[in-house]
């Protein structure tokens, strides 16, 4: 787990998104965003994009009714802060749309 006093690198978050993806796909999603969000501040916008396309793919098998459905379960991954409600329209509103 990295220290959450700092920003973990991207290959740190990529390592627990690979993890996550196994044992997590709602955590993983999660780890997604993040790794968009730090792409983006990096300025690697080719990379964001990617992560944000994978976040809206994982976001996809889930359900989105309700606000305890889309209710993230942490505050934040490796230091990036994550919103309270984690689906399509947040990842839009922050990122643009794709298409």
């Amino acid at each position: 787990m990295t220290n959450q006093t700092r920003l973990a690198s991207t290959d740190e978050l990529e390592s627990i998104f690979q993890r996550e993806l196994l044992s997590n796909r709602w955590a993983a999603t999660e780890t997604s965003f993040a790794l968009a969000v730090r792409h983006r501040d990096l300025g690697d916008w080719p990379a964001s994009r990617e992560w944000v396309q994978q976040c809206l793919l994982l976001l996809e098998g889930f359900p989105s009714d309700s606000e305890e459905q889309v209710a993230t379960a942490r505050t934040s991954v490796g230091g990036v802060q994550l919103p309270t409600y984690l689906h399509s329209g947040v990842v839009e509103e922050r990122f643009g749309a794709l298409g």
